[in-house]
């Protein structure tokens, strides 16, 4: 398959995944910087492929065939992501740059040999989870968005869904890093704000940032 079709059924199943569920034409064309027109046009040649169900203005929905091809090149992408921040200690956007090169020219083989190397890691350095060999997700996501989190209590950092260097460019200052411990210490409501304190510091963060950062409460 081409890349075009790689990264639009991969678009549709993170789209899918995340909250808003967002995977008519127009928000697939936003994601993969297209037009409309050209996503719909792609969108209705995939579903003769049998790779997704198009119905004019609904929500575009990945067959078996295209989730299994979409979970591949998740694996893929997720596992050179794992491995270029061991090896080479890359940024998280960087890592994610590269990889989103990388995961077209991987064969099934090579990512079964850098899965081996790493140790079949679960979960990618954003804390994203790492389909297996089978396509099938085994971890089950128990966290919450920053946004929803309650006041007073600590958390794990165990995801930070985005792909925009200056996101990770300030969690990486503030230390809001996979796997840190952070206390919710005062959620503005009305103003959608929240108070973190991160290794004695405090930092203030609107609700862009909060509900790209998802943790798990510590017991």
């Amino acid at each position: 398959m081409s890349i075009a079709i790689e990264n639009f059924v991969k678009a549709i199943y993170k789209n899918n995944s995340n909250n808003a569920k967002d995977t008519k034409p127009g928000n697939i064309a936003k994601k993969l910087g297209i037009s409309s027109a050209a996503a719909t046009d792609m969108a209705k040649k995939l579903a003769v492929k049998d790779l997704l169900h198009y119905q004019k203005y609904q929500e575009l929905q990945l067959t078996e065939k295209g989730k299994k091809m979409a979970l591949s090149v998740v694996r893929k992408h997720r596992l050179w992501e794992a491995f270029l921040f061991k090896m080479f200690d890359m940024s998280l956007h960087d890592i994610h740059k590269e990889a989103e090169l990388l995961e077209h020219q991987t064969s099934d083989l090579l990512a079964d040999k850098i899965s081996a190397y790493l140790g079949h890691p679960k979960f990618d350095p954003h804390g994203d989870p790492i389909p297996n060999a089978n396509g099938e997700i085994t971890t089950i996501d128990t966290s919450i968005s920053l946004a929803n989190a309650e006041e007073g209590k600590h958390y794990v950092i165990s995801r930070l869904m985005s792909d925009d260097k200056e996101f990770f460019e300030f969690c990486a200052h503030h230390k809001l890093k996979y796997g840190h411990e952070v206390l919710v210490s005062k959620q503005f409501i009305n103003n959608k704000m929240t108070e973190l304190s991160v290794e004695n510091n405090t930092i203030l963060l609107n609700q862009d940032f909060t509900t790209l950062i998802y943790v798990n409460a510590i017991n």
